[in-house]
């Protein structure tokens, strides 16, 4: 796996020798390693040998994937929000600020790794979101909560791998198969709301979104503010 600049969250000026690797993480089912990097006061987590996946510096399509999707569920009696993929903590952030105080938000990371970080220094950027008492970390693949049975979420966001075309695990593709749609589909509750962020465009699985019975739209946002790499995430509801 080569690295590439595609898509990428990560700001260029961080892709280059003053980079100072802290520690690495496996990830399960031996699919590589995770590596932190440390870049002056900020932090970088790519694929040993491969893609760049995240920073703190740049977080602002992180940031839209909560902002386009809890405000739609913060008014419902106890919300329930499932997040696939922490990150570096920014998306769970932006949740918990649409969120109120009854909310329950669950995290499914895999690599536990990338959870120890977020206890750590790396969670500081965000505002150490994982000590929110409204939090609960299942170090799982997602898919596992998904198919646990039974319309359980009000809100479902997913920053799973690089969106649809997945770097970092084949696996990943069930997702967004159609299989993967479907059973999103039955995890939602009454009027969901399923938020994916992805590196790019993608019209195949768009239609599958709408054949699996979303209703979507396709917000483009960009890496960091009004700037950086161009990125798009859909925001597709039970009608």
């Amino acid at each position: 796996m080569k690295p590439s600049t595609l898509g990428s969250r990560v700001s260029p000026d961080m892709s280059n020798t003053r980079l100072r690797l802290l520690e690495t993480a496996p990830i399960p089912n031996d699919s590589g390693e995770l590596a932190l990097y440390q870049h002056g006061d900020d932090f970088l987590i790519k694929v040993v040998g491969g893609q760049d996946l995240m920073s703190t510096r740049t977080h602002g399509s992180a940031d839209a994937l909560a902002d386009l999707t809890c405000p739609e569920v913060a008014s419902r009696v106890q919300p329930r929000v499932l997040i696939g993929g922490l990150g570096v903590g920014f998306t769970l952030a932006a949740a918990l600020r649409h969120l109120g105080p009854d909310a329950e938000v669950v995290v499914a990371e895999l690599v536990p790794g990338v959870v120890e970080w977020n206890r750590g220094a790396v969670g500081e950027h965000a505002g150490h979101p994982l000590r929110d008492e409204r939090v609960t970390v299942e170090e799982v693949d997602v898919s596992l909560l998904l198919r646990a049975g039974g319309p359980s979420f009000d809100a479902i966001l997913l920053d799973v791998d690089n969106g649809p075309e997945g770097l970092t695990q084949k696996s990943n593709d069930w997702l967004y198969s159609k299989a993967g749609l479907n059973v999103t589909y039955r995890a939602l509750r009454p009027k969901g709301v399923l938020g994916v962020w992805s590196a790019g465009s993608d019209r195949a699985f768009t239609k599958r979104l709408v054949a699996a019975g979303f209703e979507v739209d396709e917000v483009p946002v960009r890496a960091h503010g009004g700037k950086g790499a161009r990125h798009l995430i859909w925001v597709a509801r039970i009608p």
